[in-house]
């Protein structure tokens, strides 16, 4: 643990030494050198002059304000992604584990969150939404330097997907804050229950750093709207965004980002720590269900959240995503269950919960994107399709993946970024895509055209995800150890790791 805390402080020195001395104290009247994506680059609040005001026919537009109507969603959106993850995530894992492993579990979801927390007001939004290059931001945002102006009382703004509306770009800086927490909390589940806790920390800031916010930047930085005010400037603020932006890959709410990510991150994890002792020998099985099914309602809820939340805007595009995210979801698990009725003759509580985050999953990068029609295919596929990950596909893969992190979540990841490609199309129900965002019409190619670059931002993501995971891993290993000891494993992570108990009997 003393190594663990040096290496977690000399972090923390790296990241103070490289703080601009002028960051926390940039004037709120100088245009900020940062888009908080998906929006556009933040609107500076207008500096008071003294100057002669032209002709008032001549005066330049005030800078928008924040609609309140906006504002309040985006803060109850907030609030609702981090129950996604304390408590709904932790009660699903912690349900599923054994009862000598539940507050471990508890524990590393709890922590992790708070520590990615932290990490992104730091340095990971900076990382991820400021101008940069095509794969990472640069550190115009470290420490949050810039989003607000104490002496004045003023706030930067950042756009979102309209011309002129505007939210506080702080605002964005939580609900963003909620993703990248959550996305490194779905790890924790496919090497649960045999992980030393420090590796789970050592990782989780290697793995942030260099595949989150690479990952985040690439997906969901650009310009933002207000900033295409010629058809000049296009293809100069189009060449500003990140990769697979710049590619026209859609995820609207974190398909690739999020789940696609983790996924296969959980996948490395569960090859490296290795098999659970007792796997596929003894019956590992969930210690507490109910608590599972009452984890995967509050996830259902808190979706509402990350999905419609993505939208930045309380309007149509946030109504869209949230009957598609209600749908889905009730289609995933009424698959799953049909599934489970059709090939193991009973159908189980643990997989109809299973078949909601399968579908809430999939779902997460077509929200906003796909008509109704394809949120009833997209729904159904996930519970039948994830069914196969968690079964078929991972006893070919041969790891073990604790608590299907793989299975549901790169899985249904997957297939929801291919079908968001397909079921875009408006002759399909969907509402296609901004393609014009000087003149903000709408358009669509062809199917075969969106699906093709849904298949390329796939492949950057497992890549990157994958070595990065691998190296993170590595690392963890030579600095802490990644695998707790044979009689710790036996006796439980609980008592070993964190000298308690859930349960006095």
């Amino acid at each position: 643990m003393k190594r663990l805390f040096a290496i977690l402080a000399l972090i923390g020195a790296v990241s103070l030494a490289g703080l601009p001395a002028q960051a926390q104290d940039k004037p709120a009247d100088k245009p900020a050198a940062t888009a908080p994506a998906p929006a556009a680059a933040p609107v500076a609040p207008a500096a008071e002059s003294t100057a002669p005001k032209p002709p008032a026919a001549a005066e330049a537009k005030p800078a928008p304000t924040p609609n309140k109507g906006d504002v309040a969603w985006m803060l109850v959106s907030t609030a609702l992604v981090i129950m996604m993850s304390i408590p709904a995530l932790a009660l699903f894992y912690g349900g599923m584990v054994r009862a000598k492993n539940m507050l471990s579990v508890l524990m590393q979801v709890f922590v992790t969150f708070s520590l990615i927390t932290v990490l992104w007001c730091v340095y990971g939004y900076s990382l991820a939404f400021t101008e940069g290059n095509a794969f990472f931001g640069g550190f115009d945002r470290l420490f949050l330097g810039g989003t607000f102006d104490s002496a004045k009382g003023e706030f930067a703004m950042g756009a979102t997907f309209s011309k002129g509306v505007v939210i506080p770009e702080l605002l964005f800086v939580a609900f963003q804050a909620t993703f990248a927490a959550i996305t490194c909390c779905l790890i924790v589940g496919a090497f649960a229950e045999r992980v030393k806790f420090s590796a789970v920390l050592v990782f989780m800031v290697l793995w942030f750093t260099f595949s989150y916010t690479p990952i985040a930047h690439m997906v969901w930085f650009w310009m933002g709207p207000d900033a295409y005010t010629s058809a000049k400037l296009v293809d100069e603020l189009n060449g500003k965004a990140g990769l697979l932006w710049q590619w026209g890959a859609l995820d609207f709410a974190g398909g690739t980002v999020v789940h696609i990510n983790a996924g296969v991150a959980g996948l490395v994890g569960a090859y490296m720590v290795g098999k659970r002792i007792g796997f596929g020998k003894e019956a590992l099985t969930p210690h507490n269900v109910p608590m599972t099914m009452i984890g995967a309602s509050l996830l259902w809820v808190g979706w509402f959240g990350f999905n419609a939340g993505s939208a930045l805007e309380a309007g149509t595009s946030a109504t869209l995503a949230f009957i598609n995210t209600f749908l889905a979801t009730a289609c995933a698990v009424l698959a799953w269950t049909i599934g489970e009725w059709i090939f193991k003759s009973k159908p189980s509580m643990l997989g109809a919960a299973s078949g909601a985050v399968a579908g809430l999953v999939a779902i997460t990068p077509a929200a906003g994107n796909v008509g109704i029609p394809g949120a009833f295919v997209i729904g159904t596929a996930a519970g039948f399709v994830c069914l196969w990950g968690v079964n078929q596909l991972k006893r070919m893969l041969g790891a073990d993946d604790s608590l299907d992190v793989f299975g549901v979540h790169a899985v249904g990841g997957i297939l929801g970024a291919l079908l968001t490609g397909v079921f875009n199309a408006p002759d399909l129900g969907g509402p296609g895509f901004v393609n014009n965002w000087f003149e903000m019409k709408p358009g669509f190619e062809s199917i075969a055209g969106q699906v093709w670059i849904q298949a390329k931002a796939i492949g950057v993501t497992v890549i990157w995800t994958g070595v990065v995971a691998w190296v993170s891993f590595l690392i963890a290993n030579l600095l802490v150890g990644l695998r707790v000891s044979e009689e710790e494993e036996r006796e439980g992570l609980d008592v070993n790791s964190h000298g308690e108990t859930a349960y006095h009997v």
